[in-house]
């Protein structure tokens, strides 16, 4: 096997393993507010976002197609597949790093830092491409911005629709109800946007090596990533779970309703338009926002800070330990275009 083969058989192993990875990272993401109102039980909540993500992963293109071409040129970069798997490298220990540690930091932060920052140890800063990069970087910022505003304005509104109803039992049983729907609907949102961050980082290592000339996803990527990504929700993240699912808010299935709709439509929305966001940004400040406007001596703003901080501090480490990586795969390999 030549070199340039192995490295690619390496990229996509590893970009399989991230979303394997992403999935259980990311799992207690889009079902952690039904598993804590007891609308479903963790494991069929587990089976239901396993199932939906999938379906999410295999409906749009257009965020894969946006990570393969707008951080950097994959037909120009120098070094590009071990640039790739530098950044795999890094992301995937991020990822691990942060799930050991019960936090739900940004898998989409650090596989965009570390694309980076490896790209920046290879050519330098004149790698990137600045307009795509800081399209995507806006989008980051302002989609939990958006979602903790929809959040806050949404359970306003239920609030003011329900404020007269007298039997809370009843009302509580019908969104519990409800919340198995929004759930599914979350977790088919999440496949629609973090699937398609790994099949973006094979293509660009096909593009890269010169297996194909185009930035359109194939089929067999699709297909592959959607699997490794159902397969990586349905074993979980418990960890994840007990922080998104309790130590945010005491969340109410009305609460659960009301942060699912709003995650799950303004993830939606940005695939919808092919830009990458971070699911756990949006999910979480949909429930801070809800939280906010259920009442906001009621959320815990001490575990919002520590995420806040993890959130930040990301992208510049995943960007680091990849370019790290770089630099110790091309003291291996050597220049391999």
């Amino acid at each position: 096997m030549d070199t340039i083969l192995l490295i690619t058989v390496l990229v996509v192993i590893g970009a399989l393993a991230f979303d394997f990875i992403n999935g259980f990272h990311d799992t207690a993401n889009s079902i952690a507010t039904s598993v804590s109102t007891k609308a479903l039980t963790p494991r069929r909540a587990i089976i239901l976002a396993a199932v939906m993500n999938f379906v999410g992963a295999m409906t749009f293109t257009g965020v894969a197609k946006t990570i393969s071409k707008d951080i950097v040129d994959p037909f120009t970069l120098q070094n590009g597949s071990l640039v790739i798997l530098a950044a795999l490298i890094a992301a995937i220990a991020w990822n691990l790093i942060t799930w050991y540690y019960g936090i739900p930091s940004s898998s989409s932060h650090a596989i965009i830092g570390a694309v980076a920052g490896a790209a920046i140890a290879a050519s330098g800063f004149g790698a990137l491409h600045y307009s795509g990069f800081l399209k995507i970087i806006q989008a980051l910022i302002i989609s939990p911005i958006l979602a903790f505003a929809v959040g806050f304005i949404f359970y306003a509104i239920i609030k003011a629709i329900f404020k007269n109803n007298q039997n809370l039992t009843k009302t509580n049983n019908r969104f519990r109800k409800v919340q198995i729907v929004t759930a599914a609907f979350q977790a088919y949102s999440h496949g629609t946007n973090d699937a398609q961050k790994a099949m973006g980082i094979i293509t660009m290592a096909l593009i890269a090596n010169g297996y194909t000339n185009s930035t359109d996803i194939a089929t067999w990527v699709q297909v592959s990533c959607a699997v490794a990504m159902g397969l990586g929700t349905a074993v979980g993240g418990w960890k994840i779970i007990k922080t998104v699912g309790g130590k945010i808010m005491k969340i109410r299935p009305v609460n659960g309703v009301a942060a699912d709709l709003t995650g799950a439509s303004v993830i939606l929305g940005a695939s919808f338009i092919g830009l990458p966001v971070s699911t756990t940004h949006v999910i979480t400040s949909s429930i801070l926002g809800v939280g906010s406007s259920h009442r906001l001596r009621g959320v815990k703003w001490g575990t919002a800070k520590t995420m806040v901080i993890t959130w930040f501090i990301t992208l510049p480490i995943s960007a680091s330990i990849a370019a790290i990586s770089y630099f110790v795969l091309h003291m291996i390999f050597g220049d391999i275009g």
